[in-house]
């Protein structure tokens, strides 16, 4: 858990940590990296004749035993999910000390990969979902934070709404009449109910191209402290309608065929379809609430890039499958690239 307080400057307190280790004695010194959608900050540790580290900067003060990402990283350790090491914390100036993977992540390596190099990175993708569900069902303990959390009615609601008002609202400006936005409700409550009603494994919750990292040949999971239950389809979706990155039809079509493969559920590819598009609706939906959210409220304009490749995704599925012509409707009264 994070305590928010009244704590020195994250820049400060990674200097705090590198003198009470004794780092800074020994030359060591740091050096900022891109941040996330969090409200943590990172560090690198550059340290003479030694591996380099990564800070992660909390907010607050931490309480190492009951942090989620101990809890979690404990849980995939257990799967051989590849992960960061946990180095070292110190509560009480919120730093937690990892592996250092390095700069690469999945969606970077695509820019420089030959095209060939995409499709085995992506099925070693897969393939780490697949291991996170078997292992995850065989491990499944409430010892553990993600088996006591789950994209229920609650949850998958709350991210709907959170679509409307920081993407619809604060991001476009639009201001819905309240029966288009009790129209839009009833639409979005018909997709929460399937969803939530679906049988659930372990997921990552946000398993993209950003929150893999190459290193030394092969990808680790990073960002996993948000774990919870939820369909099977979820993190397929996020990787494969991923925001950040496109994959032509074909080798999404070819990985999700991998997917029920290696899950020993050929023969039913057409239900499980119907269901992955179900859940990329609403995470694209939710992802352009977490976008607007960055953009009009933390004035953080990083992420406007990827909103056009998000709407592109959610008007291809509306388009896809005539249930949701009514929900298509409402939209795309408001969103033209939904039309």
């Amino acid at each position: 858990m994070t305590q928010t307080s009244d704590l020195a400057a994250p820049a400060d307190r990674a200097q705090a940590y590198l003198a009470q280790r004794g780092l800074a004695d020994r030359g060591a010194r740091i050096v900022p990296l891109t941040g996330d959608a969090s409200d943590r900050h990172y560090f690198r540790v550059l340290v003479p004749d030694a591996p380099s580290i990564v800070l992660a900067v909390h907010a607050g003060s931490i309480d190492y035993a009951t942090l989620p990402f101990v809890n979690v990283a404990e849980l995939l350790m257990k799967m051989a999910v590849p992960i960061p090491n946990i180095l070292g914390h110190e509560d009480g100036l919120g730093i937690l000390a990892v592996d250092d993977l390095g700069d690469v992540t999945l969606q970077a390596h695509l820019g420089a990969a030959p095209i060939a190099d995409h499709a085995a990175l992506y099925r070693q993708a897969v393939s780490l979902i697949a291991l996170l569900q078997k292992r995850g069902q065989e491990l499944a303990s409430p010892a553990y934070v993600p088996y006591r959390v789950a994209f229920d009615v609650e949850k998958l609601t709350w991210e709907m709404d959170f679509f409307l008002k920081h993407f619809v609202g604060a991001y476009r400006g639009i201001t819905l009449p309240e029966a288009e936005r009790g129209a839009l409700r009833t639409e979005f409550g018909t997709i929460v109910a399937e969803l939530a009603a679906e049988p659930r494994v372990l997921c990552h919750r946000d398993y993209h191209s950003r929150n893999l990292m190459l290193h030394r040949g092969r990808l680790y999971v990073i960002d996993f402290q948000d774990a919870r239950m939820g369909p099977d389809t979820y993190d397929l979706v996020s990787l494969l309608r991923d925001s950040y990155v496109d994959l032509g039809e074909q080798m999404v079509n070819d990985l999700v065929a991998y997917f029920l493969a290696l899950k020993g559920e050929t023969g039913g590819e057409r239900a499980f379809r119907d269901r992955f598009d179900l859940m990329a609706l609403q995470r694209n939906l939710k992802a352009l609430g977490t976008f607007g959210y960055q953009t009009a409220t933390r004035r953080n304009p990083v992420y406007i890039q990827y909103i056009p490749r998000t709407l592109r995704y959610v008007r291809d599925n509306l388009q896809r499958h005539p249930r949701f012509a009514r929900l298509q409707t409402l939209l795309a009264t408001w969103i033209e690239e939904l039309r």
